[in-house]
């Protein structure tokens, strides 16, 4: 299991309207489950908004899990190229033995 840094969002409802807040948690992971990496663009510069305290040159990370008929995507704080090595997928050069 790898432990990352999950982005949760929270719709919030005023009387001006709905937004959505953002915080953060820690998730643990299994590698042998993980399908896909990708970068997430869409909402990062909401998330940075609502959480003030991150670098502003900070990249989120959506990671699909396989779980039975449906996935899970979890997004994360890091570069899909960090996230990949943090679980082993990416930059590991497997080769066959000759036996």
């Amino acid at each position: 299991m790898v432990k990352l840094v999950e982005v949760c969002a929270a719709n919030r409802y005023t009387s001006s309207g709905n937004f959505k807040e953002y915080s953060l948690r820690e998730v643990f992971v299994n590698p042998e489950h993980v399908v896909c990496i990708r970068e997430e663009q869409r909402t990062a510069n909401v998330i940075r908004e609502s959480l003030k305290d991150l670098d502003p040159r900070t990249r989120f990370t959506k990671v699909h899990v396989a779980g039975g008929q449906h996935g899970l995507d979890i997004l994360v704080i890091g570069e899909p190229a960090s996230i990949g090595e943090k679980l082993g997928i990416v930059g590991t050069a497997k080769t066959l033995l000759k036996g």
